[in-house]
């Protein structure tokens, strides 16, 4: 992992969505979907995630032509990210974290 590599919001927002079902595939929009993120910060998190080896990618199999549309790239956690969600999600919500006195 870069030494600048941080958990973000947004990152964290998208390894969660996976960790729902860490055996599905998602594009783009059905996570923009999902989690409600611009596509923007969407993308830039995408291709962050993917950088570190958090999700592998592939790209959609068929000719534009006849799909009529763009084809689209799939993404899916790995087993790396996916215990970088839990881990995220653990120190970052409250109930989880321990008291101090």
């Amino acid at each position: 992992m870069p030494r600048s590599f941080s958990m973000t919001a947004p990152r964290l927002r998208v390894l969660v969505a996976f960790a729902v079902d860490p055996t599905v595939e998602l594009c783009g929009a059905d996570i923009a979907n999902d989690i409600g993120l611009a596509s923007g910060p969407l993308y830039v998190a995408l291709h962050d995630l993917a950088r570190v080896g958090w999700l592998e990618s592939r790209w959609e199999d068929g000719d534009p032509k006849r799909l009529g549309r763009a084809r689209r790239r799939f993404y899916r956690v790995t087993p790396e990210g996916l215990e970088q969600a839990l881990a995220g999600l653990l120190q970052s919500h409250p109930a989880f974290r321990p008291r101090r006195a």
